[in-house]
């Protein structure tokens, strides 16, 4: 049978992630992978885990069966009192529980995007987000926030597709894959042409919590509401996760929007999968009330040595030609390489010859460009893999560049 004639039309805009393919390298011996945007399991607070799993089995009624679909209410609470500490005010009915950020993308693409839709995104943007509004069928268009492009054109190129324009999409700190982060005057700037497009911002906060320098900057739906917008008015919806702060498997994310949006988003997950896991949600619930803060201080100490280590490397091994950038946070540094070099050619010889990976840059552009770009992720590599990984990185380049 040829199965494909089952499939949907909108399979065909689904792609395999290339980051989950690579992740696949880390169970090859020798390799130093600087590929996968995943946290230290090693730095995860296994001890506090194990003792509040066996609190919340000691209710097994509650912990292992059916509960709301909002989410857990304790849990739910903390994130209001998180959010404050943010700058914004927000209650409970504004935060749904999800499993992962992830599954908050997917559902935001089901609840906004139909065919032809306009989402603006970053170039590049996060593949994760890519891959959840796919199946939507959107087009995307480059989101620049100081553009010379009136809302009006935009707006009719939108429609001139056959759609509108519906949200744009923004990772604002420490950005996955470009480490970057959007200042103060780049958020509001942000509002303002949301406002004039009447379109909706997704806020993607996955790193928040891993600043290692800089000043910290306010999320857009904190500074939304600091120019006078209530909290169920806000066209800003912020998206969380304890994946890189706790445990990825957890699987525990948030959305904090306006209610009417919540109101929606419960519906799309009564219909997908009920609610997210009650016992993990109430392991996460007493870890963060009972120390969440001082366990981010420890990661950042943790993480933000071994990006000063990667960052000294690159600029004792790369060649010239090669660039990158300093992030205050999170787990990435961009490279851009000369325009001749195909990053993905170059991760055939990075592996095959140096044992060192990285995530080829393209996978990240909506339009298939930036093949001279790379990613690499600081989080899980030793000191001593980081030097020895760039150097052999360092090498793969020359070794590229030599081959004309």
């Amino acid at each position: 049978m040829d199965f494909g004639n089952y499939f949907s039309n909108r399979t065909s805009r689904m792609k395999a992630s290339e980051i989950r393919e690579l992740l696949k390298l880390l169970e090859k011996p020798g390799i130093i992978s600087f590929a996968g945007g995943i946290p230290d399991a090693n730095l995860f607070p296994d001890e506090a885990l194990k003792a509040v799993a066996a609190d919340a089995l000691s209710e097994p009624g509650f912990a292992l069966q059916y509960s709301v679909s909002e989410g857990y209410g304790p849990l739910r609470a903390w994130i209001v009192d998180h959010m404050r500490t943010l700058g914004v005010e927000c209650e409970i009915d504004n935060v749904l529980i999800t499993s992962g950020s992830q599954q908050a993308l997917d559902y935001l693409g089901k609840m906004l995007l139909s065919p032809d839709d306009t989402a603006l995104v970053e170039w590049p943007t996060y593949l994760g987000a890519l891959g959840a509004f796919n199946a939507y069928e959107p087009r995307y268009e480059r989101l620049w926030i100081n553009d010379n492009r009136t809302a009006a054109d935009i707006t009719q190129a939108a429609h001139d597709a056959g759609g509108a324009v519906k949200f744009t999409y923004v990772t604002p700190e420490f950005s996955n894959p470009t480490g970057i982060t959007l200042t103060r005057a780049e958020r509001e700037a942000l509002l303002q042409r949301a406002a004039e497009l009447d379109c909706l911002i997704l806020e993607d906060c996955a790193y928040e919590g891993l600043r290692y320098d800089g000043e910290p900057v306010p999320p857009i739906l904190a500074l939304e509401q600091a120019q006078g917008a209530e909290m169920n008015a806000c066209r800003t919806l912020y998206c969380g996760t304890f994946s890189k702060t706790l445990a990825p498997g957890l699987r525990v994310g948030w959305v904090v929007a306006a209610k009417p949006m919540i109101d929606q988003l419960v519906l799309i997950k009564q219909a997908a999968d009920l609610h997210s896991s009650t016992l993990n949600q109430m392991m996460v619930a007493q870890v963060v009330q009972e120390g969440f803060y001082d366990h981010l201080a420890e990661l950042r100490r943790c993480y933000g040595a071994r990006r000063d280590a990667m960052l000294a490397a690159l600029a004792q091994e790369m060649p010239e030609g090669v660039s990158w950038n300093t992030p205050e946070g999170g787990m990435f540094i961009w490279l851009t390489l000369p325009e001749q070099v195909d990053c993905g050619e170059l991760l055939r010889i990075a592996l095959e010859h140096h044992n060192v990976a990285f995530v080829p840059g393209q996978a990240f552009f909506a339009d298939g460009s930036g093949k001279n770009t790379l990613r690499l992720s600081f989080s899980c590599a030793s000191l001593a893999q980081t030097d020895s990984g760039i150097h052999a990185l360092g090498q793969a380049i020359r070794t590229y560049l030599a081959q004309g």
